[in-house]
């Protein structure tokens, strides 16, 4: 018998009980011999009898030995000898015979241990798995695992035992620590601080990083878009009900001194041709929220800066003559550092005081070291920090901006004028609410605060300041007057039909309180208001001036209502203790009253269509508070939205969004120069053939807008006409000789011929680099392109700067330029008390003249199917285009030419120089290698599919001429079709409008970066 054999036939022996014994005779000679492995012969041993009692020696059984029955019990009938295959019969075949007597008791006794050996060896099962993954996999299913009646019923006797074992029960979970906390053995608190040092994070951000996709701008943690899909839901909840966002990312700077001395050192810094300033009196009573443009001092209409909104601190008492005003300016982040450097200069506020604004206190060294020390310890011990104990002092929470550098003053005062300026970034929370039901949450999550009574415990309250105010018997009338102005709103069906930019302060309780047990959506209740004279005189005139006051503006009473917070363990708990579980939470004076102030937000003010949609309020709080308000607006139905709904809804109002549709800021300027370089790294991650070739497209700049090259341009293009004009008819009469030199509108053929000059055609002997290298030598001597008829005064123009064109009166203008109009519209236009001049070359020209390098915010509306994106080309359309146009109405547009790759052969030489080089440096070495230096080096990379090199002339390269670009476009939910917002220059949009016919005036093409087709698209200003 070979080894593998007897290894198989020793484990299937294995199992047999011990007290088994072959009791019959198996050697009928007891002589006879058996060679072993070694060839020594041996013999079988032999059972020593045991009379008497019923135990019997089990004989050990070797491979190569045979048993040997007792002596006192007869021979079996057969003698089995281990062979080749098993064991079998005697070698001589011969039966003996059966034994005449047996022993009862030892019989029954071996046999019974066999029985139950095979019993237990038949029920117990051979492997680990469970009873349901015994069963063939057809047969198997999720449920069995939990659910035992999924099982077949053979099993399901088996399987419940199984399921009773305590290896399958649920292990009981400490009641004191989650599961998440019983992992961790750091402080979060300590953890979150560290955290803070270089972004700060909102007082929402725990809440939005487990529902939102998390960016990192202008030095915070903000929210872009929820991780579910719910454009759609977020637009609804804009039209329908109510959209929530966190705005406290945005910055606020205060002046206090003298009115006259802010007014005369602001005023420098805007302009009121572009609208209301900072004196406008109903923003300068505090009663209205104002928002202006603000610009270099004395630079306007250049060297813009950005736009900003400020409130004015209203008089307590209207009496007041105290001549110190305090005013909140509110700003991006990205446009903050450049305003905040120009009002300290316009202020002279140049020495720095102490700042009044609390510091978050972070991690201090030994917290540092022993929080950094916890993973070196042994895992597998619970771990704690050495400074644990009863004295070590409690971890606070940073509240606020937690990159403050305490060091670093936050104030400054100026000696001259007595104006402070003071930064309170991140020292108030500012949320945003919009949407027509965006009043009715506010009334339903917010309860005015209780009048302080003289019955009660004035002394165990940690709120002095609001006992002190309940004292006095005119803050009492004012508070009843602000709670009976609140409740107005509740009958209000939009915040749209409330004077625009209304302020109202207020003082209410604590919104946890009031908490619901479950999310509910409040809805408008015009019943809830009888007093419709009241209501007629809110939308008509607004809040009063007296009920715009609020303790925000007390930096002391906010800093009291951020420190005497209840925690939100403490609020459980004494909810936990009510006698009636659900009941309403009775604090009494200990609840905290917390001042706050509403902004109305107007909506859409512009164009005819949609006005006031997206108007909603501004909610202004205290830190500290940002998650007690939070939770109770998301609990009445509010939907939350991030960046990009905020994109989205500035795009739906057609206005510009901050700092994207700002070219002439610093901000916008450094945006754009991001957003190109994230395009481009994700262009180069795909392969060439995975990518579109934006130089056969035609596409110059893919991947960000060259206005100033758009601009000279334009610029270029307009004065070469002039002069052609002027030296063809010198009696001034306008001919179509000065088109035909310098084409604004070419025709299809001379096109077809533009591009062919601008690419390399296939029979062209010259080599494409060797032309561009020529062209690129052209331009590189200056930044802008130039005619070789320009003159001095042309050259003079071009050097001023480019910036936007924001003067409401030239705007009006242009708008009612931009619409088709008929013989009536006209005799509308020009009648007197419109004071609009009708559009003829002279007004065009007197245009340019005063602003050659403007650019104008323009919306633009498809006329069919198209979705435009950013930087998309707004393009003039040709006479063809228009004239196909007007004989079939479905005409789709034209398509642009292929145009020929001028790089991909210089590309291909690039390579193959490379390859041909690292051949050579092969047997070269490494210093010599490396001293040779790349062939690369000192020129430009090439991108195979990108314009390389200076650009060409942007307006000419293809077969339309370019006007501008798009910023921000996508199909509008709103209106059913594609809708994009950007810029176009001013002297292309005057040269435009007054080629067109008056029927089609204000149509320009579309086209995408990666496409060829050009959609038609109608222009329009909205002012």
């Amino acid at each position: 018998m070979s080894n593998a054999k007897e290894r198989k036939h020793a484990k299937k022996m294995r199992n047999q009980p011990t007290n088994v014994t072959l009791s019959s005779g198996f050697v009928a000679d007891r002589g006879v011999k058996h060679r072993n492995r070694g060839g020594k012969p041996f013999q079988a041993q032999r059972q020593e009898p045991h009379y008497g009692t019923s135990r019997q020696r089990q004989t050990k059984m070797t491979p190569h030995s045979l048993l040997e029955p007792d002596v006192n019990e007869p021979s079996s009938s057969k003698v089995m000898f281990k062979k080749k295959g098993g064991w079998k019969a005697g070698p001589e075949g011969t039966s003996q015979e059966i034994p005449k007597y047996i022993t009862a008791s030892t019989f029954a006794q071996a046999r019974a241990a066999e029985i139950s050996a095979m019993l237990k060896a038949v029920t117990q099962k051979s492997s680990n798995s469970l009873v349901f993954q015994t069963l063939p996999r057809h047969m198997r299913r999720r449920a069995m695992s939990h659910n035992v009646k999924r099982l077949p019923r053979r099993l399901q006797e088996i399987a419940q035992k199984e399921a009773e074992k305590a290896v399958h029960q649920k292990k009981e979970h400490s009641k004191n620590k989650c599961h998440k906390a019983r992992r961790c053995h750091i402080n979060r608190m300590l953890e979150f601080n560290r955290r803070q040092k270089k972004n700060i994070w909102l007082e929402t951000h725990i809440w939005h990083a487990k529902r939102f996709h998390m960016v990192k701008k202008w030095g915070y943690c903000l929210g872009e878009r929820p991780t579910a899909k719910s454009h759609r839901a977020c637009y609804r909840a804009m039209t329908q009900h109510c959209l929530l966002q966190d705005l406290s990312y945005y910055c606020c700077l205060e002046l206090k001194g003298r009115e006259e001395e802010i007014l005369k050192a602001l005023s420098q810094m805007c302009s009121i041709d572009t609208g209301l300033t900072f004196a406008a009196v109903h923003c300068l009573s505090g009663k209205r929220q104002g928002s202006v443009m603000l610009y270099r001092a004395n630079k306007y209409p250049r060297e813009m800066l950005g736009p900003v909104t400020f409130i004015w601190k209203s008089e307590m008492i209207p009496g007041d003559t105290s001549e110190s005003r305090q005013l909140w300016i509110w700003l991006h982040p990205a446009v903050k550092q450049d305003i905040l450097e120009e009002i300290k200069a316009v202020c002279q506020c140049t020495e720095p005081i102490k700042s009044t604004v609390c510091i978050p206190e972070l991690l201090t060294s030994s917290q540092e070291k022993n929080h950094t020390e916890l993973p070196d310890e042994k895992i597998g011990k619970k771990r704690k920090r050495k400074g644990d104990g009863e004295n070590t002092k409690p971890i606070k929470k940073v509240v606020g901006d937690g990159t403050r550098d305490p060091c670093q003053p936050y104030s400054w005062i100026s000696p001259a004028t007595g104006i402070i300026i003071s930064d309170l970034t991140m020292e108030m929370n500012r949320f945003r609410l919009i949407g027509p039901l965006s009043h009715s949450i506010l009334t339903e999550a917010l309860k005015v605060a209780s009048v302080h009574t003289g019955g009660e415990d004035a002394e165990k309250t940690p709120h002095r300041w609001w006992i002190e105010t309940c004292e006095n018997p005119g803050s009492i009338s004012l508070h009843r007057r602000q709670e009976a102005v609140f409740e107005l709103l509740g009958g209000i069906t939009s915040p749209a039909e409330i004077p625009a930019g209304t302020i109202l302060g207020l003082t209410v309780g604590d919104p946890r309180v009031n908490l619901p047990q479950k999310k509910s959506k409040a809805l408008s209740n015009p019943e809830k208001c009888q007093d419709n004279e009241k209501v007629r005189q809110l939308l008509l005139e607004g809040v009063p001036v007296e009920c715009t006051h609020s303790f925000i503006w007390n930096q002391d009473i906010c800093k009291s209502v951020t420190e005497n917070k209840i925690s939100d363990q403490d609020l459980n708990r004494k909810r936990s203790e009510l006698l009636v579980p659900g009941s309403q939470l009775v604090l009494g004076p200990h609840e905290s009253k917390i001042p706050i102030l509403l902004i109305q937000q107007p909506g859409k003010m512009t164009g005819e269509d949609q006005l006031g949609w997206g108007s909603g309020w501004d909610v202004l709080l205290p830190k500290g508070w940002g998650m007690a308000f939070w939770i109770p607006f998301i609990y009445r139905g509010a939907r939350v939205g991030g960046l990009k709904e905020a994109a989205v809804h500035s795009q739906y109002k057609r206005s510009p969004n901050i700092p994207g549709d700002f070219p002439d800021c610093p901000a916008g300027i450094l945006f754009a120069e991001e957003q190109a370089k994230t395009l481009l790294e994700k262009y180069k991650r795909r392969p060439p053939a995975k990518r579109p070739n934006y130089v056969k497209l035609g596409t110059v700049a893919p991947f960000c807008c060259p206005w100033e090259h758009l601009t000279q341009d334009w610029e270029s293009r307009v004065q070469a006409q002039e002069e052609s004009s002027a030296a063809s008819s010198p009696n001034g009469e306008e001919t179509d000789l000065r088109r035909h030199m310098v084409p604004c509108v070419p025709t299809p053929e001379k096109t077809h011929q533009l591009s062919n000059e601008v690419g390399t055609s296939v029979n062209d002997p010259r080599e494409p680099e060797e032309v561009m290298d020529t062209d690129c030598q052209d331009q590189a001597g200056t930044k802008m392109v130039m005619y070789p008829d320009a003159g001095e005064n042309h050259v003079a123009a071009a050097n001023s700067q480019l910036f936007v064109l924001r003067s409401r009166k030239l705007l009006k203008q242009l708008s009612a330029w931009c619409g088709p109009c008929s013989e009536e519209s006209r005799a509308a236009r020009r009648a007197p008390g419109r004071g609009q001049q009708e559009l003829t070359r002279e007004a065009c020209l007197s245009i340019m003249d005063h602003f050659p390098r403007a650019l104008v915010w323009v919306s633009l509306s498809l006329l069919r199917k198209g979705s435009p994106e950013p930087h998309t080309m707004i393009c003039v359309p040709a006479k063809e285009d228009l004239l196909q146009l007007s004989q079939d109405q479905h005409y789709c547009g034209p398509q642009e030419a292929k145009h020929s790759d001028l790089f991909k052969r210089k590309i291909l030489k690039q390579k193959e120089k490379k390859k041909l080089e690292k051949r050579q440096n092969r047997g070269c070495a490494t210093s010599e290698g490396l001293g040779a230096g790349d062939p690369a080096t000192g020129q430009e990379a090439l991108t195979l599919g990108l314009w390389s090199g200076p650009l060409p002339r942007v307006t000419s390269h293809c077969s339309r001429v370019l006007l501008g670009f798009v910023t921000q476009g996508d199909f509008s939910m709103a209106v059913g079709h594609g809708e994009a917002l950007g810029f176009v220059s001013l002297t292309g949009l005057l040269d435009m409008l007054s080629s067109q016919p008056p029927a089609q005036r204000g149509l320009v093409l579309l086209r995408p970066p990666a496409s060829v087709q050009y959609r038609f698209s109608r222009v329009a200003i909205e002012v």
